[in-house]
């Protein structure tokens, strides 16, 4: 997979306007402000593939970039609380139906700010995805925000929480130094060629 042939391919907002789901997919999901904008872009060598915002939830569409046959959709950051209420069940009901539609989705990579304890938002993430049935991956991002022993102690946290024991893979990484990143790359790739 040439991460530098990536194009955006379609923003959607709504469920109706969801393409039929004829490539593999590979999606990324987190809440609000986890960093998830950056990490693509780090991902993608790219500055501005995806909208990156000081103002969190500024994603509220699903995005699908395609590289080499392979799709790639940038969930909106759930959890934001300044959305209105109309905005919110659209924005639920866009998500339920995106995996409610037969999708080939080949691996979720959950994005979770290693600085702090998962949210309830989270859990609820974490545990629809266990439920389900989805290969998932969790990626610590912001980790090079911690010092060594705060880190060390948060990772010790990540790899006990019953949350993630759904989770193939538990990765740090950091879309500032680029740590991480040729790590989700190998697991993309590893679920792709299963």
């Amino acid at each position: 997979m040439n991460c530098n042939n990536v194009k955006f391919e379609a923003s959607y907002g709504t469920s109706r306007q969801l393409p039929v789901s004829d490539l593999p997919e590979i999606v990324f999901a987190g809440k609000s402000n986890v960093g998830k904008s950056s990490l693509i872009n780090k991902f993608f060598k790219r500055k501005n593939l995806a909208r990156v915002s000081a103002v969190p939830g500024k994603t509220t569409t699903i995005n699908f970039f395609t590289v080499d046959g392979i799709r790639f959709a940038d969930l909106p950051g759930y959890g934001y609380a300044k959305r209105s209420e109309s905005e919110k069940r659209r924005w639920g009901e866009l998500m339920e139906q995106y995996f409610a539609s037969e999708r080939n989705i080949k691996l979720i990579v959950q994005l979770l700010d290693m600085r702090h304890e998962p949210t309830a938002d989270d859990r609820t993430m974490l545990n629809f995805l266990s439920e389900s049935g989805y290969n998932f991956i969790c990626v610590l991002t912001k980790c090079d925000k911690l010092k060594t022993t705060e880190r060390n102690r948060r990772r010790e946290a990540f790899a006990q929480n019953p949350d993630l024991a759904g989770a193939k893979k538990i990765i740090e990484a950091s879309a500032q130094t680029g740590e991480g990143i040729e790590q989700i790359k190998a697991v993309i790739e590893e679920f792709l060629a299963e």
